[in-house]
């Protein structure tokens, strides 16, 4: 394939996966994702980070990781919008949390490039699903100091302090670096991420692993971590928009990431131009996605990266879809 041939290629990406203490069966069992592992806790669904690679399934490049295809055709193929990053910009996963995840922190840019050699971590959740009583924590309930914050970590009262959020399915939460936060039992959600795999953890319910208590890092995360009280609403940055054959609601958008969720009905015609590539995420349902003179299938679990400058490409069928953009 000559260089260049990529920019007509939509490529459907194998995910890397994670067997975290914490994680359920439903990314394997509900989404298709497959491991060996007994437990998924994360499917990296858009990965080029060095701790797991997204693997292209389809097409000339099959077998070989979406990473290395992105390096040897050129940035060009990101769009405009990632020329400012020096790294692929963003990670996308779906999250299953049978049991809480650990409390924990990530830092900003700064702090993270001077400490850890990589970017820090601002995410966004979106609540695919949920038991009827799941809830996160976000941030601080009131305002606090530093000393505070470490007195309730070295007395074993932090859950006092924190924030919690009861969510439902179709919620939103910007979890902006140096927030302090942690995913709850009984949910699956979608998180939206800088390419970042820095995590401080702060508080893990006292639980052993191979019979040792898992690494806390404390003092990075008093560091890092804001004490002010936030707010969390869970609504969606806009309102549900009615298009020719299907919805489209903006989740989120930031400097980093734009993220919209596209309940397909029938068709949705979208655009993959030069400013951006797109990340398709099919969260519920079947459709195909046709493009030129080609199609590829798009099915629950599925992740496709359509790169920028393909023009425009169809999404056909019944099939509710997590886009992102740069």
């Amino acid at each position: 394939m000559n260089k260049g041939d990529i920019k007509m290629k939509i490529l459907k990406l194998t995910p890397p996966t994670k067997d975290y203490i914490w994680g359920g069966t439903r990314l394997s069992k509900e989404y298709g994702i497959l491991s060996f592992e007994d437990r998924q806790a994360e499917a990296w669904m858009l990965s080029c980070h060095e701790a797991g690679h997204c693997v292209i399934e389809n097409g000339p490049f099959k077998g070989r990781t979406l990473s290395d295809v992105l390096s040897a055709e050129g940035k060009g193929y990101l769009g405009k919008n990632c020329e400012r990053f020096e790294s692929f910009p963003i990670l996308i996963k779906l999250i299953d949390a049978l049991d809480n995840l650990s409390v924990q922190v990530h830092p900003d840019d700064a702090y993270a490039l001077e400490n850890e050699g990589e970017y820090g971590k601002t995410e966004a959740w979106y609540i695919v699903d949920c038991d009827e009583d799941a809830e996160i924590i976000y941030g601080f309930k009131k305002d606090i100091d530093g000393d505070t914050f470490r007195k309730s970590i070295e007395e074993n009262t932090l859950l006092e302090y924190v924030n919690r959020v009861k969510v439902k399915k179709g919620d939103i939460f910007f979890i902006e670096a140096g927030t302090l936060h942690a995913i709850c039992k009984g949910i699956l959600l979608a998180e939206v991420q800088q390419n970042s795999n820095t995590t401080y953890r702060v508080y893990d319910y006292g639980r052993l692993q191979n019979g040792k208590p898992r690494e806390l890092h404390i003092e990075k995360a008093l560091d890092v971590t804001s004490t002010k009280a936030i707010d969390a609403s869970g609504k969606p940055q806009g309102e549900t928009e009615k298009k020719d054959g299907y919805s489209e609601t903006l989740l989120t958008s930031c400097d980093l990431f734009t993220v919209k969720r596209l309940d397909v009905e029938e068709r949705a015609k979208l655009c993959a131009d030069e400013s951006s590539f797109v990340s398709l995420v099919a969260l519920e349902g079947n459709g195909v996605v046709m493009y030129a003179d080609s199609c590829v299938t798009l099915y629950k679990g599925d992740s496709l990266f359509v790169p920028a400058g393909l023009g425009e490409f169809e999404i056909l069928g019944e099939v509710t879809v997590l886009e992102t953009r740069v």
